[in-house]
């Protein structure tokens, strides 16, 4: 069988088909958005009406090829990744994660796996190697029949809620920078709760939440899950915050440096690996009474099990188990490439130069310290920090993955924990490696690092390295009003 056969009769999938056309008619819905992510992380696809739900199950819609790169075009004209005389991908459903939209419950949505056109005269049927959500269920896959062990993901999704200004541009932060102030969260309490509501109504565990520290900026976390999970929740959640700022007439933004002098918004990445566990269904996440508003699959979270990044107390409270030490070792050796993923944009690198505000710039660990790109910030996990608020999740997911499976496969050495403040550190004589400033060094260290190319497999990798090297060139060849303000009458 082809991928795409594989796909549709995978062992249960059936069941669940038969069980969204129930909840279809019970939840009377009459809409559905059939949604996969492109390579900057954007959700794409189609909108079908309902009843036609067990026919797409089956066969799949379509869409071209250069959907995953936004349908795209470069700064010569050319269209990135795939032209006008591509074929069209096939869409196949994954049934668990139907769910309805709280906003209007006419709609719901549903995320997709791709493949390749059935007609192809080369590999037909076979997995869209474009598809970065797909890629991330495989090697994932991958990883758990490896090793044994799944990986576990956390992720603080900061971002900023701005006024509308004139022209549709922006007029400043909702709120003051005060940070972990009551009072400014309170002001935007109306927007956050309606957040948490439609949160919770599509299996979102909203665990914590707080002001940050820049112009309307917030943090609302959610219960850690599996690392594929965790990337389509903070999909979801994304999805939801642009709509509650259709309601406030707000912005809500996720660019990850919008103002100087004030903090960023990054996306920290909470990981562990773990053997064992099982999925747990938590119907309660879901507030009200009545029809559940999606598939169990949405309001399930993977819990139990050994956790092996935790410390051997024998050994020492604080230094995480050989697995996790190894972990650690093969993100830090990665880390130059792994920033074109997680500072992936020009503006990602605003951040990074804005050194007085915890920017994680140097690749060294510790425990609780802020000033390294990874730290251990509780026992059995660490975090990773030199990721933004623009970060595709499903990039990032595979990408830590294979840098953490080089780190078992070589038993590479961690290091020992950095416990100072690394610029004191490097007063003192420390030798630390700087990561990449500029979008441009960062995808120079991506093409020169084969492991974490894997984690973008054939046509990933010249989509995204094409999409990238754009970005950076278009910057490059624009004449900026900093251009202007510094040099238009420089001379005489």
């Amino acid at each position: 069988m082809t991928d795409l056969e594989q796909h549709v009769n995978e062992p249960g999938r059936d069941k669940l088909v038969k069980e969204v056309k129930a909840k279809i008619d019970a939840l009377g819905v009459t809409y559905v958005y059939y949604q996969f992510v492109s390579v900057t992380g954007r959700i794409v696809g189609k909108g079908i009406p309902a009843r036609h739900w067990e026919r797409l199950a089956e066969k799949g819609f379509q869409l071209v090829y250069g959907s995953t790169a936004n349908l795209f075009v470069d700064r010569h004209g050319d269209y990135i990744g795939y032209g006008p005389e591509s074929s069209e991908l096939v869409g196949i459903p994954d049934p668990e994660t139907f769910c309805q939209l709280p906003w209007d419950k006419r709609v719901a949505r549903v995320f997709c796996r791709l493949y390749r056109n059935r007609e192809e005269r080369e590999n037909p049927g076979e997995a869209l190697t474009s598809d970065c959500r797909g890629n991330l269920y495989r090697q994932h896959k991958e990883f758990q029949d490896q090793y044994g062990l799944d990986m576990r993901c956390g992720t603080e999704p900061e971002m900023m809620w701005l006024k509308r200004g004139e022209n549709g541009g922006t007029d400043g932060g909702v709120t003051k920078p005060n940070c972990y102030h009551i009072d400014q969260f309170e002001e935007l309490r109306p927007v956050f709760m309606k957040v948490i509501e439609y949160s919770e109504q599509m299996g979102l565990d909203i665990i914590q939440g707080d002001h940050e520290d820049a112009p309307g900026q917030l943090e609302l976390n959610t219960q850690f899950d599996d690392v594929l999970r965790n990337a389509d929740r903070l999909t979801t959640y994304r999805q939801i915050c642009a709509q509650v700022a259709r309601e406030f007439g707000l912005l809500a933004c996720f660019m990850s440096k919008p103002f100087m002098g004030v903090s960023a918004s990054g996306c920290h990445h909470n990981m562990s690996l773990w053997k064992g566990g099982k999925d747990v269904f938590h119907p309660e996440i879901a507030t009200g009474d009545g029809e559940l508003p999606g598939m169990p699959g949405c309001f399930t979270y993977k819990e139990g099990g050994e956790n092996t990044f935790m410390p051997d107390p024998s050994i020492d409270e604080k230094m995480p188990g050989p697995i996790g030490l190894q972990s650690i070792g093969g993100v830090i050796k990665h880390l130059p490439a792994l920033t074109s993923i997680g500072s992936s944009t020009v503006n990602s690198y605003r951040r990074l130069w804005d050194t007085g505000f915890w920017a994680p710039i140097f690749a060294d660990w510790g425990y609780q310290n802020r000033t390294c790109a990874l730290r251990v910030s509780a026992p059995g996990r660490f975090e990773y920090r030199s990721v933004d608020s623009m970060v595709n999740p499903y990039l990032m997911g595979s990408a830590l993955l294979k840098a953490m499976g080089d780190g078992i496969d070589n038993n590479i050495d961690a290091g020992e924990p950095e416990e100072r403040n690394i610029y004191a550190a490097m007063e003192a004589g420390k030798d630390v490696k700087k990561l990449p400033m500029s979008l441009g060094d960062a995808m120079n260290e991506l093409a020169n690092d084969e492991v974490i190319k894997s984690a973008m497999p054939d046509e990933m990798y010249t989509v995204y390295n094409h999409y990238k090297t754009d970005e950076w060139e278009r910057f490059n060849h624009t004449v900026t009003d900093w251009d202007l303000e510094t040099y238009i009458d420089c001379l005489p």
